[in-house]
């Protein structure tokens, strides 16, 4: 079952397989958002490439939100997005990716 509230999962990896721990995302029914956490631009534009979620947060969680931004799931996490503007797209998919922190020295 899909747990409706804030919920975080946390897991760390050795940094050699980014590419399995993607695909071990998408080996779930729920896809609703995602939070990644990198300093390297061509991991978080892999992310947001291949995760199958509605939204792909980099460098912050994926809670944060913003009214004009199309909020939502996919797989058994949803349909369409929130907000009349998008009622006439419900049956697509719109993401967004948000970068944190890129370039700071």
């Amino acid at each position: 079952e899909e747990v409706f509230g804030p919920v975080v999962v946390i897991e760390s990896y050795d940094g050699a397989d980014f590419k399995k721990v993607i695909d071990s995302v998408n080996d779930s029914k729920y896809g609703l958002q995602a939070g990644i956490f990198t300093n390297n631009l061509n991991k978080a534009f892999y992310a947001f490439e291949n995760l199958e979620v509605g939204g792909v947060v980099i460098n912050n969680t994926p809670s944060v939100r913003a009214d004009a931004q199309p909020y939502g799931g996919v797989k058994d996490s949803g349909l369409g997005r929130e907000g009349i503007r998008y009622a006439i797209d419900d049956m697509t998919e719109p993401r967004i990716m948000l970068l944190n922190n890129v370039g700071v020295l």
